[in-house]
């Protein structure tokens, strides 16, 4: 069974983080970033401070980059294709983090929480987890 190549999985893995960064960046500041502002306001709660937040999700992000390319040369050896081993680690990837985290919210806070703001990340997850592990992929050795 081959070796995983400890920097390239941590290079490749920061390229699937800037990629899920870069989405998440997106999903947040512009397709839910009025309904996340009204949720706060609608709370009454002070909206996070973002010299603390964003840094430890930015670097949350990059560091499950980093578990998914782990994942993907963990796997390769067994399915032997590029991309399909890429779809199966950014869809258990997708399924471990965005799907767990839509049902936490949509049902654990029902009622609080909207579900719009619930479940299209979990959709918007599900493109950007395996497109990240794609692009990453491509640099990662056969």
């Amino acid at each position: 069974m081959p070796k995983i190549t400890v920097s390239r999985t941590l290079l490749c893995g920061l390229v699937a983080g800037l990629v899920m960064n870069v989405g998440e960046a997106v999903l947040h500041a512009r397709v839910l970033g009025q309904e996340t502002e009204a949720l706060y306001k609608t709370l009454h709660a002070p909206a996070p401070n973002p010299s603390q937040t964003i840094p430890l999700l930015v670097a949350t992000t990059f560091l499950m980059g980093i578990v998914t390319m782990w994942l993907y040369a963990a796997i390769y050896p067994r399915f032997q294709n590029r991309n399909k081993t890429a779809i199966i680690a950014g869809l258990l990837v997708w399924f471990l983090a965005h799907v767990w985290s839509g049902v936490y919210l949509g049902a654990g806070y029902s009622g609080i929480f909207p579900s719009k703001l619930a479940w299209i990340p979990v959709v918007w997850g599900l493109f950007e987890a395996t497109l990240a592990t794609l692009a990453a992929a491509r640099l990662y050795p056969e």
